[in-house]
């Protein structure tokens, strides 16, 4: 019996003038673990005069994971940090009680072609740190514990894995791994991993039970101490999951809470530009008019 819960095929979404890839949340599948969101950016190659620009928006309530395959990125928040993210590096903003941020090609990049691939991910906070002051933590890609283990490349972006950890600051019991492989190769990793887990499939493909699964799709295993699948050649997979939380998160445009009350309190505060600003940076991102 297949251990494939449900299979979640990415969808388009426009984020102002950029097309992304929707992975999470899904109808049928709000969360998985603590991870409540995933785009796939890209890969896309911009023209001397396309650049990406999202100007300042406002987050609650989780934590962002910007990892980035292709391209750069100039990030810009409330805290006052600017700071380019570069392939295999990781930017991890937690948002808390309130935080501020802008997305951009950055200026020596601006007038020239760009490429840029990668995956911003939403992780929810627990209710008890959800109204934390804000932090942000930026790792290299020297900083990540990478091995191999019998021909596949591993390597933990955040959390707790394989009996290794990531130095990514994370608020609750979970994990974002790569696995790279060039050859084909059978992947048993059930007993390192705990909670909720899914497969997003970058490259390649993937065999379960003699089903085959192809990239920009999400598999939701049924039970992770179960997963076991094989690796065709030159695939390239992301797994993450954790401990889920008992509460129900809420979850309106880039708020994440508990209750709609802490949600509702971010609109108005948004609505009357009472958040921190961004240094240098005077436009910003409308509230959409949608209902929680």
């Amino acid at each position: 019996m297949s251990n494939i819960k449900l299979i979640i095929e990415e969808r388009p979404s426009d984020i102002g003038n950029f097309m992304v890839g929707r992975l999470l949340p899904f109808r049928e599948k709000r969360m998985v673990g603590p991870f409540s969101f995933i785009d796939h950016m890209g890969p896309a190659l911009l023209s001397d005069h396309e650049n990406l620009d999202v100007p300042p928006h406002p987050h609650i309530g989780l934590s962002t994971l910007t990892y980035l395959f292709e391209g750069s990125m100039m990030h810009r928040d409330s805290l006052g940090t600017e700071i380019e993210i570069k392939p295999g590096q990781v930017n991890w903003m937690t948002a808390g009680k309130g935080i501020v941020h802008s997305e951009r090609t950055p200026e020596y990049l601006r007038q020239s072609e760009k490429s840029l691939h990668g995956l911003q991910i939403w992780v929810a906070l627990p209710k008890d740190l959800e109204q934390m002051e804000p932090e942000f933590y930026h790792a290299d890609a020297d900083d990540l514990p990478s091995w191999n283990t019998d021909g596949v490349q591993y390597k933990l972006i955040a959390g707790e894995a394989f009996g290794k950890k990531s130095p990514i600051p994370v608020y609750s019991p979970l994990y974002f791994l790569e696995l790279k492989s060039e050859e084909e190769k059978t992947v048993k990793i059930g007993e390192y991993l705990f909670g909720e887990s899914g497969i997003y499939i970058l490259e390649g493909a993937i065999e379960n039970d003699d089903n085959s699964f192809e990239p920009k799709q999400l598999l939701v295993a049924k039970d992770s101490s179960l997963c076991e699948f094989t690796m065709k050649a030159n695939t390239t997979i992301y797994i993450f999951g954790g401990d889920a939380f008992p509460e129900e998160r809420f979850i309106y445009w880039n708020f994440v809470a508990t209750s709609k009350e802490l949600i509702e309190e971010a609109k108005n505060k948004w609505v009357n530009q009472e958040f921190e600003k961004v240094p240098g940076e005077t436009d910003f991102v409308p509230l959409p008019e949608r209902r929680v």
